[in-house]
């Protein structure tokens, strides 16, 4: 209880006690009257606890131990590819050359940050088979609408005004529909069959003139290759139709396959996913978008080239989609995902690949015994297994979930894909100890033992975090932003 009332430093504020001391000021002092309008001026001054900085430093201290991120534990996370940020990579963003920079200077004065992201979209275009880049879109989602409205000019340019859906499987991450709806398209369904695969029967059913796209990601939300992929494309093509791939799962097969050889034509990048960019928390993010050629003039401008060794924004795009984010991206994500693939290499990428789909195929049959296996075929850099088994007995999914945070562990992605019951969906990443995965399996097996013989424990856990089970819906409904002492 003590180590607790540390934290709450509202509750141990005592008149006097400094924790921070503000230099003098070097420029004339300006009075608070002139520079806020009346209605953003306070009443009366904010209450702000007056404590020691040995306080204050605790307390933030105490919050960031609360806090799960990939350098305190495993982070397990299915879909969302949590690897580890190797530590040079924050080092070269904070290089003064690439970290004092501003997106208003001269071209002529940022020529060395101008290659840098040229020589990314040159690595990524390698990496994916793709002709063009463009590095503008803030984040996944971002890149997936930015490619829908770069195929929406293609389709208009044609006079393809008709080409109103875009087909996304029932295992797709909800992001697909989504943008797929803000980029002005309506969204068709295609089945998942038996092998957890995209039906190719009820594909060529769904398929036809008012086709625009078909939005994928292979391998699939299951974690399975898309092995028909090259006849998919075919069905898709033969009525005029894009391919558009979701990046979110190249981190299983970078350096291994590329989207434009398996007949993609735009495909979206998660540098803060695959290419080891930290996220989480609302960002930050990067969505770099591929094309091949036929789309290249709808790219957004500007568009970075390289003219005579000298590298330049290209405004002069009469038919691109326009500017998609202010400036060029986010630049120090970038910096970012690039020292990652130059540090790790061709051999180093593919090595990345082949532990991420080991390391999963490696959990997934440890666990198979324990709980239903929906899908038995060899996974790729994540699986779903499912809880229906343990949903027999009275505990679900999220109780599973809540009891795995007493083992220190962050639960996995649960819930999705819809199409599992009680689904969870586990990616251990290239980047974890056996020792690890080990202990994480022990833990899901202790687990599987506890909903046997005393489900209480799981029904009710956690039993170690510093609050036990919140009403969630309450919690988002109604959130606490704000100390008070009522709350």
């Amino acid at each position: 209880m003590h180590k607790e009332k540390q934290s709450l430093i509202f509750e141990i504020t005592k008149e006097g006690r400094i924790g921070y001391s503000l230099p003098e000021l070097d420029v004339p002092a300006v009075e608070l009257d002139d520079l806020l309008p009346e209605g953003y001026k306070r009443e009366e001054p904010a209450e702000l606890p007056e404590v020691s900085e040995l306080d204050i430093m605790r307390h933030y201290t105490a919050l960031s131990n609360r806090n799960h991120g990939i350098d305190s534990g495993f982070y397990p996370l299915g879909s969302c590819t949590m690897k580890y940020n190797p530590k040079i990579n924050e080092s070269v963003a904070r290089y003064p050359g690439f970290a004092h920079i501003h997106p208003l200077q001269d071209e002529s004065t940022v020529q060395g940050a101008m290659e840098l992201m040229y020589d990314l979209q040159t690595h990524l275009e390698e990496i994916t088979g793709m002709d063009c880049m463009t590095l503008q879109p803030a984040a996944g989602a971002h890149g997936e609408w930015t490619a829908l409205m770069m195929i929406r000019a293609f389709h208009e340019a044609n006079g393809d005004h008709h080409r109103t859906k875009v087909i996304v499987p029932d295992s797709a991450h909800g992001t697909n529909p989504a943008s797929a709806t803000v980029a002005g398209y309506d969204t068709v369904t295609v089945k998942t069959n038996e092998k957890g695969l995209v039906d190719l029967e009820d594909l060529k059913s769904v398929v036809g003139d008012d086709t625009a796209a078909l939005m994928l990601t292979n391998p699939n939300t299951l974690g399975l290759f898309e092995e028909d992929i090259v006849e998919m494309a075919k069905i898709v093509h033969d009525v005029g139709g894009k391919l558009y791939y979701d990046g979110a799962n190249l981190n299983a097969v970078m350096a291994k396959s590329r989207p434009g050889d398996m007949g993609f034509d735009a495909v979206h990048l998660n540098l803060h996913k695959t290419f080891t960019g930290p996220h989480g928390g609302g960002g930050p993010g990067s969505g770099p978008v591929g094309v091949h050629k036929d789309l290249i003039p709808f790219l957004p401008k500007p568009v970075l080239v390289k003219e005579d060794d000298v590298f330049k924004f290209d405004y002069d795009r009469p038919q691109s989609i326009g500017r998609v984010k202010p400036f060029y991206g986010n630049f120090g994500i970038n910096v970012r995902a690039y020292t990652y693939i130059r540090s790790m290499g061709p051999d180093g990428l593919k090595a990345a690949t082949e532990y991420a789909v080991l390391n999963a195929n490696y959990m997934m049959r440890k666990l198979e015994p324990h709980f239903e296996l929906p899908y038995k075929q060899h996974c790729k850099h994540e699986f779903v297994i499912s809880g229906s088994r343990q949903k027999k007995l009275g505990v679900r999914t999220l109780d599973m979930a809540k009891r795995l945070l007493d083992f220190g562990f962050h639960p996995p992605t649960v819930y999705f894909p819809l199409n599992v019951e009680e689904g969870m969906m586990i990616e251990p990443t290239e980047t974890e100890s056996k020792e690890t995965l080990d202990s994480f399996i022990d833990a899901m097996i202790q687990i599987a033992k506890e909903v046997e013989e005393d489900p209480e424990v799981v029904q009710t856990a956690p039993h170690t975090t510093v609050v036990s089970r919140l009403d969630e819906t309450r919690a988002a409904r109604k959130p606490v932003l704000r100390y008070t002492k009522e709350s």
